[in-house]
């Protein structure tokens, strides 16, 4: 047994298959969650339930463990920071300061001269009026939210007089693009130069929630060494350590856009798990313990089908194929839009 123990912040899907991986390289895991329900608790070593802002269960936290990453951005960059004064956290938080914030994230990735959809920070509805250039666009918060939520497509200035929208928050419009398709990055950078690369990633999205992904995506060589070299420049600029996740567009002129970076595993690298000899996941727990990287072999082509919402009661009760794998989160509350499972299919 390993005598790492590493700490992971949020017990949900992500830190679930985190402690898997970590288990399988001798690795102990305490999970830290402000959900008392967290599934990730049944993977971990450890499970420790309290708020992110609670001094006591952060200590209690930190003596349990040597190094700490995190499952989701949207941890207060108050509680990373307290925390990694007393222990190494990775990604570091100034990472997550910049991408948990879209107008910070979006004006990162323009100044290393990487093209992203056209952008501006909105702060009252009067201003869209204005901004008939960046319609149709989509209007996001610029902190929090993910799978679609505090996202409202604009198609004209009339669709902001209907929308009940909170213009005390700070959001970006985003103008759309005539999209082709979505693809993304999962890049595992260890040290300077020194990094393992997936290759891309294409990607379905139904409601603005993963619906599929596929390997190999359907794109020329031209695209996919633009996207790797990309997620490349990013992952050095920021120095990062650990699995990150770049999601581009790409327009029907074959333009690739960055639309997002996610610092951490990712839902479309689910697939990693049976197609390559090393899951993203394994390999962000060896980046941020400072183990050994091993060169990535892609073993099969494959397929991952998100399980939404009621759609998991069904595959509860399915016989799978030899090449069907199914990955049940074990939440214990079935919701609309919420993410329950996937399946990954292997493919020739």
């Amino acid at each position: 047994m390993s005598k790492i123990t590493l700490g992971i912040i949020g017990g949900g899907q992500l830190g679930s298959m985190l402690a898997l991986a970590a288990k399988k390289i001798n690795i102990k895991t305490v999970i830290f969650s402000d959900d008392k329900e967290s599934p990730a608790q049944r993977f971990s070593d450890k499970f420790i339930y309290g708020k992110y802002d609670d001094q006591q269960k952060i200590n209690e936290f930190v003596n349990e463990v040597e190094i700490i990453t995190y499952e989701f951005e949207n941890i207060p960059y108050k509680t990373l920071n307290k925390i990694n004064k007393l222990k190494p956290v990775l990604p570091k938080p100034s990472v997550n300061r910049i991408i948990q914030h879209r107008l910070a994230e979006k004006d990162f990735i323009n100044k290393l001269n990487i093209r992203t959809t056209k952008y501006i920070s909105i702060e009252k509805k009067s201003q869209i009026d204005a901004l008939q250039d960046f319609l149709p666009g989509l209007l996001k918060t610029t902190t929090l939210g993910y799978d679609g939520k505090g996202q409202y497509l604009i198609n004209s200035t009339t669709d902001v007089k209907s929308l009940n929208i909170d213009f005390s928050r700070g959001y970006i419009l985003e103008k759309l693009v005539k999209l082709k398709k979505e693809i993304s990055i999962i890049i595992t950078r260890f040290n300077s130069k020194k990094y393992e690369i997936y290759e891309p990633i294409e990607n379905i999205h139904e409601n603005q929630i993963l619906k599929e992904s596929k390997i190999p995506a359907s794109i020329d060589d031209k695209l996919l060494q633009l996207s790797k070299s990309w997620a490349i420049q990013i992952s050095e600029e920021l120095k990062y350590i650990g699995t990150l996740c770049v999601e581009f567009f790409i327009d029907r002129n074959d333009n690739l856009y960055v639309n997002e970076i996610a610092p951490r595993v990712h839902n479309s690298g689910h697939l990693t798990i049976n197609a390559y000899n090393i899951s993203q996941f394994e390999n962000h727990i060896r980046a941020v313990c400072g183990l050994e990287q091993i060169t990535l072999k892609k073993l099969s082509n494959a397929k991952m089908i998100n399980i939404i919402g009621n759609q998991i009661t069904n595959y509860r009760n399915k016989n799978f194929t030899k090449n069907e794998f199914f990955f049940d989160y074990h939440k214990k509350e079935i919701k609309d839009k919420r993410k329950m499972g996937h399946l990954t299919i292997i493919c020739k």
